[in-house]
């Protein structure tokens, strides 16, 4: 059940969820304006180019984060950003430059057609990274930044043919807000593959592809890098659950449906994704100083 707080009685005697006051039973809504402030947003922009090369480094920062949680391997992994003053256009990681050394100066500028119009010294397009993201960016506007890594817990999780269950907070974010995109045909180097997964991904943030890895995508890069280490942890989570749940003879307890929509109103927002993000990305930027604006 909803907590008292999560449910509004109406004239008719039935429950709606109310988003007014946070998880705590039994706040109001005027201790829950005290309890839980306006998450601050993303930084807004008058000059285009101004907010080109600051996301750039924002788009640098996300590849050192993935290099430091372990997403890099060998040359896989690409996440892109919709370029502000040519939004035909995204941004990308060189294939083959590692995600730890990647450097604002090492992006390169991709148009519609795959041509590298702009960017570092390593002007070498992944075809996949170009079929996927190329497909998403299209089929989404709303799309700022979208990411796909081949990271061990995710993509042992996506072998498995399956969404993620509701069994801890945490993956309700994901509450029906993800896909199982049930296909396989390889490395995806083909127009027709990428719109298809762009097209079972539809207005969601997160998919499973299957016997692949996961792929996220946000309306900032904060959120869309958030969503990817979260569901690469509730995958983690899930795997380490279910085996010891069998183990016992048992099974995992899900969260309730109207618990975990409450929820995901909560955790689940854009907005949330930013404000959970930026502190990862506070901690490259101690981390690393400037190296990564470069």
């Amino acid at each position: 059940m909803a907590p008292p707080s999560a449910t509004t009685i109406e004239t008719n005697g039935t429950s709606r969820i109310s988003t007014k006051a946070p998880l705590e039973p039994g706040l109001s809504e005027q201790q829950a304006r005290v309890q839980m402030p306006k998450f601050p947003g993303p930084r807004e922009f008058t000059d285009r180019y101004e907010e080109r090369e600051y996301l750039k480094g924002r788009l640098a920062a996300a590849f050192r984060l993935f290099g430091k949680y372990g997403f890099d391997e060998g040359v896989a992994g690409h996440i892109t950003l919709r370029d502000p003053v040519d939004r035909a256009t995204f941004w990308v990681n060189p294939f083959g430059v590692a995600f730890s050394l990647i450097k604002k100066s090492d992006l390169i500028l991709v148009d519609h057609s795959g041509k590298i119009v702009d960017g570092g010294p390593v002007r070498l397009l992944n075809a996949a990274a170009f079929m996927i993201h190329s497909a998403v960016h299209e089929a989404r506007p709303d799309v700022l930044c979208a990411a796909h890594s081949h990271s061990i817990y995710g993509r042992t999780f996506c072998s498995l043919g399956r969404k993620l269950d509701l069994i801890t907070q945490d993956s309700c974010s994901f509450h029906n807000d993800h896909v199982l995109y049930e296909s396989f045909n390889g490395p995806v180097l083909v127009e027709k593959e990428g719109k298809d997964i762009a097209a079972c991904l539809g207005n969601k943030k997160a998919a499973l592809l299957q016997n692949h890895g996961l792929l996220t995508v946000g309306q900032t890069i904060e959120a869309a890098v958030f969503w990817f280490i979260q569901l690469e942890k509730c995958c983690h989570s899930q795997l380490m659950a279910d085996a010891a749940a069998g183990g016992r003879g048992g099974v995992t307890v899900k969260i309730a449906d109207e618990d975990a929509v409450y929820t995901h109103k909560t955790i689940g927002t854009p907005l949330a994704g930013f404000f959970s993000g930026k502190p990862l990305f506070d901690v490259i930027e101690k981390e690393y100083s400037a190296d990564y604006l470069q």
